[in-house]
């Protein structure tokens, strides 16, 4: 877990006006160390360690979380479920478009309905992601994979708006109320870098606040920050600190939509709070912020976090802390637990053997430093040769040891890396096992519990990642709800033990392959104590298994503790440090029987 000095900075602070307009953060580190948010969640170290616990007496009761092991659902926002036929076509969207390159009809109302139903308990996650909501560029383009349009929510025109394809604010606050009251953690895609492209009807945001080119060569830091990432997107001026008057298309929209004057009223409230100046990122950030302060946004997913200057996530993070804050001093009743806001990085080909350093080629750079709590990691889902002791060993050191207090996020498939851990979804099963069963926080790509193609015929670039959610393959086919099922039980399960993430790993047998994880420690008046045993059976253990399987578990349980499997339900006793089993799948996974 971070230092206290670490822990950004409180709401009281948030009322001062403490910058001057250049060097903004090297001002406000003394502020931001000697400042606590609203909770300290300090760390217990030992052999087995926690490292985050409510503090807060209201919210004792509540089960135990840890983003360093939380389980993460992300989804193309547009592709997920249609829940509103109604808002389908805006902006007379209606051009022909490349396969996949249209708006599909996912929208909010259709996320709420399958948060309303338990599809996300039932598969035991932690915390929705979905991509950008803003308001997209009206018109499409055509960037060399055939004519698009902005659904997956990355080319935005007005961070302060919604897209009426994806729904309404008022939708939006129903969701987070809505997931908040299952124990559902919401994150939204923050994009701080770029705008959407330049068309003939959305045209490009004025030199003060965007750079025209060049396009970014990534073998630099100034060839990955100061650039285009692609030709046709317009890239903001983060590094400037020049005070920028609106963009005019952007006031011209205001007006006309009647909200001008409360838009620059909160503007000039922002800025006089914060003394910040009216530079580009800032205007954003407090855009982005304003997600966190209306509606309880518990985190954010920061989009092509390496092509912005590494201090501007540090100032990011101050806002946002500042915001949660706030949105939590407002809204007790609606607190989940005091987990801290969380931010999530993608860097790039970032990878966990990187550690807190990401080389760009002429230097490197730390984006844990008062910034990111974890980076996504890309290593994982290319690590097919790998055993899963070799796997899991590897993870739990290094998160244990140099990575002590930060996290990563794991994933198999998503929605822009075209080299996914099982693109002809062959193994669905063992993407299942690798990916929820790996120490850090997973990250489920929407449709990898029901083994969604990610092949589909016709498409240009990362649009064959992005197909619309099988639905029907679930109703009508009985594998698909074998493999949905599978990947519940075991969703579940690390739902319930924060250790199989977060927890210390050791294997206990090589034969057949069995593991504990163990979170064990004291956070002031609340006592974590998980540990759990898994095994993972070859076709060659469960052949040799004909009558009952012996299962190793070490010193992990006392002798005569009641364990049971999750998986099967069998409830049998440790006898001499092992349990035996007579009934058991593929996959076994111990806890004490409740």
């Amino acid at each position: 877990m971070k230092q206290v000095a670490q822990l950004k900075l409180a709401l009281t602070a948030w009322g001062q006006k403490a910058f001057a307009p250049i060097g903004f953060f090297a001002q406000i580190k003394p502020l931001v160390s000697a400042v606590v948010l609203m909770s300290v969640v300090l760390m217990s170290s030992c052999q087995n360690k926690v490292k985050e616990a409510s503090s807060d007496e209201s919210t004792a009761q509540t089960p135990y979380f840890n983003w360093e092991g939380a389980t993460i659902y992300f989804m193309l926002t547009d592709r997920f479920n249609n829940g509103d036929l109604t808002n389908d076509l805006n902006y007379d969207r209606s051009e022909p478009t490349a396969v996949l390159r249209g708006f599909e009809g996912g929208d909010l109302s259709g996320i709420i309905q399958k948060i309303e139903e338990g599809y996300f308990n039932e598969l035991g996650v932690h915390a929705l992601w979905m991509t950008p909501l803003v308001e997209q560029i009206h018109a499409g383009t055509d960037e060399g994979t055939g004519y698009t349009y902005g659904y997956h929510g990355y080319w935005a025109k007005d961070w302060t708006a919604l897209d009426p394809n994806f729904g309404t604010m008022d939708e939006l606050k129903t969701l987070v109320d809505a997931a908040h009251r299952k124990g559902i953690r919401v994150l939204l895609d923050a994009v701080v870098n770029h705008h959407g492209p330049q068309t003939q009807v959305d045209g490009i945001w004025p030199e003060d606040w965007v750079r025209r080119g060049p396009t970014c060569t990534h073998d630099s830091y100034a060839g990955a920050t100061s650039c285009n990432l692609v030709e046709n997107l317009p890239d903001v001026l983060t590094e400037s600190n020049q005070e920028v008057a609106l963009p005019p298309q952007l006031v011209a929209k205001w007006q006309e939509e009647g909200r001008l004057e409360q838009e620059m009223a909160e503007l000039d409230a922002f800025f006089e709070r914060t003394g910040y100046p009216r530079a580009p990122r800032f205007y954003i950030m407090k855009w982005l912020s304003d997600y966190v302060t209306d509606y309880g946004i518990d985190g954010f997913r920061v989009d092509t976090a390496k092509h912005t200057e590494v201090t501007v996530w540090e100032e990011f993070r101050v806002i946002c802390d500042a915001a949660f804050a706030q949105w939590k001093s407002e809204h007790p009743e609606a607190v989940l637990d005091q987990s801290p806001f969380y931010l999530v990085g993608e860097v790039y080909s970032y990878d966990i053997h990187h550690l807190k350093d990401y080389d760009f080629g002429d230097r490197t750079e730390n984006f844990f430093n008062n910034s990111f709590d974890a980076l996504i990691n890309f290593h994982i889902k290319g690590t097919q040769d790998m055993s899963l002791e070799e796997l899991y060993s590897d993870y739990s050191n290094i998160l244990n040891g140099p990575m002590d207090g930060y996290g990563t996020l794991n994933f198999m498939s998503s929605h822009d890396d075209g080299s996914p851990f099982d693109k002809a979804r062959i193994y669905p099963y063992e993407t299942a096992r690798r990916l929820l069963l790996a120490p850090g926080a997973a990250q489920i790509y929407y449709g990898d519990e029901l083994a969604r193609p990610l092949i589909i015929e016709g498409t240009q670039g990362d649009a064959t990642l992005r197909s619309f959610m099988n639905w029907a393959d679930l109703e009508n086919k009985a594998e698909t709800q074998k493999i949905l099922s599978y990947w519940q039980r075991l969703g579940q399960f690390r739902a319930s033990h924060m250790a199989v993430g977060a927890g210390v790993h050791q294997q206990l047998a090589s034969e057949p392959y069995t593991f504990s994880r163990e979170l064990i420690g004291q956070e002031n008046d609340h006592k974590v104590d998980d540990r759990v045993v898994i095994a993972v059976l070859s076709d060659a253990d469960l052949k040799s298994a004909d009558e009952g399987l012996t299962i190793v578990t070490g010193e992990v349980f006392a002798e005569g503790t009641l364990l049971q499997d999750a998986f099967t339900g069998q409830k049998v006793p440790v006898t001499q440090g092992a349990v035996y089993l007579t009934q058991f799948e593929d996959v076994v996974l111990l806890e004490q029987a409740r």
